[in-house]
Parts: structure tokens; sequence; C-alpha cells
């Protein structure tokens, strides 16, 4: 199979692999309260952390993040890398729209972590310390996420990689959109901080 022929199949790889929903899956088996009944309802680490076991959050994020990386992996090797990145886009509209859970899924921060760690390392290395420096200064996880988001296809365009830059764009616009409710809390004032008390 040449390698543009491979790129559908690489779509399909990566939505297969990033809508494995790692936090439903780990809280039932840790036999915790269903995922979806809990905060938000969603299936991704922040929620899992809501359940109180922070073990169990940060296995949900690394598999998460994992899920992506693997996806652009394996495309990679077998098609190249444009299959890489088609693999990247499918793996993280896996994760934000899984078929198996009626196309509600995360909001993506970890699977585009990782997306980032198997296409270029320095920029999820990048996004980290963006994260951390934005969460530290001013305790909005969320907010972290999206400032993070937002300068990193401006750094991979301003480093010459010009065609991830446009996939990240398209990601972030993804991200922004599955957190258009923490936007309008941000806006309101009224979204909680890391480390308060409920």
């Amino acid at each position: 199979m040449g390698s543009e022929a491979f790129l559908p199949v690489a779509l399909i790889i990566g939505y297969l692999l990033g809508s494995i929903p790692f936090g439903l899956i780990l809280t039932k088996l840790a036999g915790t309260q269903d995922l979806r009944s809990i905060g938000s309802g969603n299936i991704g680490a922040t929620n899992v952390l809501r359940t109180g076991r922070k073990g169990l959050a940060a296995a949900t994020l690394l598999g998460d993040a994992l899920k992506g990386t693997a996806a652009v992996i394996i495309s990679g090797y077998l098609g190249g890398p444009n299959a890489a990145m088609i693999a990247g886009l499918g793996a993280f509209l896996g994760h934000l729209f899984p078929v198996w859970l009626k196309f509600r899924g995360g909001k993506g921060v970890a699977v585009y972590i990782g997306i980032l760690i198997g296409l270029f390392w320095p920029g999820a290395i990048f996004f980290c310390l963006v994260w951390l420096a934005t969460a530290f200064a001013l305790r909005y996880s969320s907010l972290a996420a999206l400032v993070a988001s937002v300068l990193t296809p401006i750094v991979l365009w301003a480093f010459g990689h010009t065609a991830l830059a446009a996939l990240f764009a398209l990601l972030t616009l993804l991200l922004i959109y599955m957190h258009r409710e923490n936007i309008k809390r941000l806006q309101a004032g009224t979204e909680s901080k890391i480390g308060a008390k409920k």
C-alpha cells in the first residue's frame, strides 16, 4: 500500500486508539462511581481526580497521552510522516468524540501532549512548561491548557514546522471548543482554581 493510500487507514488507527476511554476503564476497574456521573461528567484525568483517587488520575493522564503517542508512532512507521500527522488528528478526534460513548469524550489536553511527544517532543516540553508557568501564576488548569495550546502552533511555525503548526492549530481550535464552558466560567469569574476547596 502506497503512503497516500495508507492515510485513511492511519486516520482509523488513530481514531480507534484515541477513543479508548482510559478514565472510564480505570475507574470501573477500581470500583468507583461511574465517572460520567461525577463533576463535569468528563472522562478525562481532571474529572478522575474528583473521585479522590490521585493514582487513577495520573494513570488516566498517562494512558490518554500515550494513546496519542502510540497512534503517531505506529502510523508513522507504517506510512511515513504524513500518516503520522493524520493518525494524530484521528487520535484527537477519537478522544473527543468516541463512538463507544455516544461521541462524548474528554477535552483533549493529555492526548494533545501525547501527539506532540510523537511528532515533535520539544514541542511537548514547551507545552508543559507553559502550562506549569500559567497554572502556577494564575491557578487555573483550564486557562493554562488554553494558553499553552494557543502558543504551541505559533512556536512550531516559528521553528519552521509549518505542517505541524497547521495540524496543531486545528487541534487547538478543537481544544478551545471543548473548553467552551470553562471559558464562560473564566469570563464570569466562577472557574475553580487549582487547590481551591469546594
